[in-house]
Order: structure tokens, then sequence, then C-alpha cells
């Protein structure tokens, strides 16, 4: 599918938020159907998912103390007729080591995020047989072939 770029944001969330709840509202109440999300910060006793294949679920991952927010990446669709931020993350701890994988949580320290609206005719999740809410693939197909 083909977008152009629709209006940019840059905020910060306050202290104490819950990251992907915020993100989800801010969409919500901005109108944003479409877009891509990146971030830098701090989160304090996040959880993250990676999804399990053979069992068609998130094993939920979850991390105590406070991890640097080395990297944010995701993207906003609909899912159930509402906008859905789908977002994967890296957490650097105090030795320097990485976790990753599927935000589920994470209360906010410090995040400080941009999200890029995109505009053209919205892309939606539908729950898939595999477990998880995807993208129709012959939407997305369809015009670059």
């Amino acid at each position: 599918m083909e977008f152009s770029a629709g209006r940019s944001f840059l905020f910060r969330v306050p202290e104490g938020e819950e990251l992907l709840g915020f993100i989800n509202e801010f969409a919500r109440k901005n109108n944003i159907l479409t877009g891509t999300i990146s971030a830098i910060g701090s989160l304090r006793n996040p959880k993250i998912g990676y999804f399990e294949e053979s069992k068609g679920e998130y094993k939920i991952i979850e991390l105590e103390g406070t991890y640097e927010l080395v990297s944010l990446m995701g993207n906003i669709s609909l899912k159930d007729e509402k906008s859905f931020a789908h977002i994967h993350i890296a957490l650097g701890d105090s030795e320097g080591r990485l976790w990753g994988g599927h935000l589920v949580e994470g209360e906010v320290f410090v995040a400080e995020v941009f999200i890029q609206e995109l505009l053209g005719e919205p892309l939606e999740r539908k729950p898939q047989e595999n477990g998880l809410a995807l993208w129709s693939v012959e939407n997305l197909n369809s015009q670059q072939l």
C-alpha cells in the first residue's frame, strides 16, 4: 500500500504513566489511524513478550527495576475499529545487557516519543489462525505485484 506523510507528533510521556496505554490513547484522541512510532527513554518494571509459535501465544517476560529504552519502534493501525499500537522494544539493564521483544507494558520513568501519521487507506488487524492479529496480506501485496 502507498501512504503519504501526515502530521508529525513529538512529545514526552509523563513519569508514572503506562507507556503502551498512553500511546494508544494519544492515537485515539488524535484520530491517528495509521502511522509509525519510535521512542527513547527509561521504563520501570517492564513486561515484554516473545511469541511462542508452537503454543500460539505470548510468553511474558517480567523485568524488575529500571531499564534504558534503547530502542522502540512500531506502528499504528486499526484493531477492533480502534487505533492500536504494535510496539517492539530493546531494553538495556545496568550491566549493559539487552532485553528485547513485544511491549506488553511498562511504567514510564522517561519517554520521548515520535509518531509519524501516514495518510491513505487504513490498515486493519484481523485475528489469524496462528493466534496473532495481522494485516491482510491480500491488501498489502495487491498494489506491489
